[in-house]
């Protein structure tokens, strides 16, 4: 084969010639001896008195040059690509491949980097194709070109007959992006570890609620996200849940979140209700950093009023599944995020009861850019009527159907709890006993028998019936001198404590003191705090107070 009869269609190879005849023509001159050409008669005289003119790039000898340019350069012909020529810096790299074989036999490096259905895609559309940083054989890493070239003239008239294959070694670029790469794997895993560094390594566990919770980070880049959730024991068997979201992304909006989960916890050891503890957080949010907002829901669930009530800075409405299957929405009331100030907070209740599911969720399981949120809310109500099983089956069944996956863009933490429906045996690890305190001095008595006959009709060990009566008397008492009516002394067992509860309609909260020897009172909240495993009170919402201690179960009362 003639190598010199062969030319490359490189783009704008055409444009450059036309070029070249239009600047020639533009050196001729006219009629008028003058020539049109806008180069200064200077510098033309300049260029032509220089010596031995500078031959054009077809002047070149294609083949030398192919021969001594550091890329690998290789020219196959034909359907079967035959190979025809390789150059010095192919042989280097790959040794000396016969002539006149078919590729897959004479290159067998390309063969093995899937080169070859490429070859058949050039020589099919006449049009080049590239393939970026691939490793060969050698150990290096080269980016090929494969480039049309036609028999003749170079024409767009004339067929394909070959591959021009042009690799460059971009061993240290790919090095350096696999370096890269790896960097920000290890920092995404840094931050990543971060994030769940600061959420609940170990949800806690109600005695009345079965819960379970995921979180997802967002996207592949190093940047976390503020979501965060928490499940926070109060005693006397209620419990809180909150679910938040920082705005924004970075390691600033993961220890915004961090203190604010911090401050949350702190918050709910005071029993305060949910309105109250948000605007708590809403001042400390403007003190942490006044340009970082963030949402929150904050709920109690009160195994007593069989209802979550809750309150919500911006965030998005809690879904509850009843027992039925029908998902109902909390949408009101709803204030602005923490962080903008200003605004009063305010609770509202929605029914759960037992048999019942509900979720608290991030906007990144139901936000998308293409479409609406409520849409996006509504498919998780309907994702939700469809959900049964434990909580973390139905916490995967919802992420899955909201499409999560691996590399979404945004942050996703949900938090699912239910209120199991307990029959037959079960049920009698779980009971309510209630008496109204009427009159005065006589309704301490009155409640010792009340107690003394709950706790024995519940079967517990005579030390335990003891001191739940001894507990019972001291707070009763302390509610007859202190409080005022209504009052009533409630006794809840559950497969795991015993709670005693007196409510009254005075709102000034006990605390613990040191009575004097000399003092004739002051002595029943010590005594409480001493003979129970634990001790607390709470202002009610509609006013007045409530006191509660607890006993862990032994297991044979389980």
């Amino acid at each position: 084969m003639n190598f010199t009869r062969w030319s490359a269609r490189l783009p704008g190879t055409q444009r450059r010639a036309a070029a070249r005849t239009e600047n020639a023509a533009a050196a001729t001159p006219d009629r008028r001896g003058e020539s049109p050409s806008p180069v200064p008669s200077a510098r033309v005289e300049q260029l032509t008195d220089e010596g031995e003119p500078i031959p054009g790039v077809d002047e070149l000898p294609v083949r030398e040059v192919l021969d001594r340019v550091p890329a690998l350069v290789a020219l196959v012909h034909g359907t079967d690509h035959r190979l025809a020529y390789v150059n010095d810096a192919y042989t280097t790299a790959f040794g000396v491949r016969p002539s006149g074989e078919p590729a897959r036999e004479a290159l067998p490096e390309l063969a093995e980097l899937g080169l070859l259905p490429l070859l058949d895609q050039v020589l099919r559309s006449g049009k080049p194709r590239t393939l970026k940083s691939r490793k060969a054989p050698d150990g290096r890493s080269y980016t090929f070109t494969c480039t049309p070239v036609s028999e003749g003239d170079g024409s767009a008239a004339t067929p394909v007959s070959g591959v021009l294959v042009f690799a460059t070694d971009v061993t240290d670029h790919a090095e350096a992006a696999e370096r890269l790469r790896a960097s920000e794997r290890r920092q995404r895993e840094t931050a990543v570890t971060l994030q769940r560094s600061l959420l609940p390594q170990e949800l806690e566990e109600p005695d009345d609620l079965r819960i379970a919770a995921t979180y997802h980070p967002g996207g592949t880049e190093a940047a976390v996200g503020g979501d965060w959730y928490d499940v926070i024991t109060l005693g006397g068997g209620r419990t809180a849940l909150v679910i938040g979201d920082v705005m924004g992304r970075g390691v600033r909006a993961a220890a915004v979140m961090g203190q604010l989960r911090t401050a949350v916890r702190a918050y709910a050891r005071l029993d305060l209700p949910p309105h109250e503890v948000l605007q708590l957080l809403d001042g400390l949010a403007t003190e942490i950093d006044a340009n970082q907002i963030a949402t929150c829901v904050y709920a109690v669930h009160d195994p007593n009023e069989g209802r979550l009530v809750y309150a919500s800075a911006g965030h998005l409405p809690i879904l509850v599944r009843d027992e039925n299957g029908d998902v109902q929405r909390a949408d009101e009331p709803t204030g602005p995020p923490l962080g903008t100030g200003g605004w009063m907070h305010a609770s509202g209740s929605i029914a759960l009861s037992p048999g019942s599911t509900a979720v608290l969720y991030t906007d990144g399981l139901v936000e998308r850019r293409d479409e609406d949120l409520d849409e996006g809310i509504a498919s998780l109500e309907r994702a939700l009527a469809g959900a049964t099983g434990t909580p973390q089956v139905v916490c995967d069944r919802l992420v899955r159907s909201a499409g999560v996956t691996a590399d979404h863009d945004d942050d996703v933490a949900v938090l699912v709890l239910q209120h199991p429906a307990r029959t037959g045996p079960d049920s009698d690890l779980f009971r309510n006993a209630a008496l109204e305190l009427l009159g005065g001095v006589e309704a301490a008595p009155r409640a010792r028998a009340f107690a003394s006959g709950v706790l024995t009709s519940w079967r517990f060990p005579t030390d335990l019936h003891d001191l739940g009566v001894l507990a019972t008397s001291e707070l009763v008492a302390n509610s007859l001198q202190h409080g005022t009516p209504p009052m009533r002394l409630r006794l809840r067992r559950s497969d795991r404590r015993l709670i005693i509860e007196v409510t009254d309609g005075d709102d000034h909260l006990p605390r613990r003191r040191r009575a004097e020897p000399v003092d004739e009172s002051g002595r029943g909240i010590a005594i409480v705090a001493t003979i129970a495993s634990s001790w607390g009170s709470r202002r009610t919402p509609g006013g007045g107070k409530a006191v509660w201690c607890e006993f862990v179960l032994p297991r044979t009362s389980r």
